[in-house]
């Protein structure tokens, strides 16, 4: 039976490192390096001591890398929940600000024009496809604009390959709107994705939420300029 130093000459004869031959033998890395520091190493073995030199390093940095963004994950999910605790609630008059802001940054504030003449009713029409802010909007219809449930009017926009009683089934639930408020759905196809469109993208595809009130219309726009002239000072 060969003795451990003599395996360990030929394994390093082989190209292993001290590392290896260590947890081969289990014999100390100071003892090898006493026994192999004459071993004279060919070319074969040079060869694969540096390709293992490469793989640590690679192996390292994807170890530094994980341990990196396992941190910033870390932190990303801290930062957000203090900054997620700060929003207890609001008031009236900050859901007016903040429907207000939705509306001037998503919502439709073109005049109507017929055969070029500009109508005189309005709408307010405001389209999204994220569940917590259409919540947040139909809110603020009701607390601040004193829009009844039964006013609103809700179009769905479904994809092609998309069920459309589906979709208005998910937005009535997930809204706690009655399919009442509900308009007929229609389906939609993007010239950019040319029916293309992933089918789980979208799920349930975009909604369309429509109050037809000229004098709300205006009590929003007039909101809207208020804060402009905030910005403007």
């Amino acid at each position: 039976m060969q003795s451990n130093r003599a395996q360990a000459i030929q394994l390093r004869q082989k190209g292993y490192s001290y590392t290896e031959i260590h947890e081969r033998l289990g014999v100390p890395t100071s003892t090898l390096s006493s026994w192999l520091s004459q071993v004279t190493l060919s070319a074969s073995a040079k060869k694969r001591l540096a390709a293992r030199v490469r793989q640590g390093v690679v192996n390292g940095l994807i170890k530094r890398n994980k341990l990196q963004t396992a941190r910033a994950r870390e932190r990303a999910g801290s930062i957000r929940t203090i900054a997620r605790n700060e929003i207890r609630s609001y008031s009236k008059d900050e859901l007016r600000l903040i429907g207000a802001s939705l509306y001037w940054a998503e919502g439709h504030k073109k005049p109507t024009v017929v055969r070029g003449v500009e109508r005189t009713h309005h709408q307010i029409s405001f389209a999204n496809a994220d569940p917590s802010m259409i919540r947040l909007f139909i809110a603020f219809l009701s607390t601040c604009l004193g829009v009844a449930i039964t006013e609103i009017h809700i179009h769905v926009r479904v994809f092609t390959r998309q069920q459309q009683r589906s979709a208005v089934r998910w937005w009535s639930e997930t809204l706690g709107v009655p399919k009442s408020c509900f308009d007929k759905p229609s389906i939609v196809v993007s010239g950019a994705s040319s029916g293309k469109r992933p089918k789980n993208r979208l799920p349930y595809g975009t909604i369309q939420v429509k109050v037809y009130s000229t004098e709300k219309f205006h009590r929003l726009m007039g909101w809207i300029e208020g804060m402009q002239q905030i910005v403007v000072r």
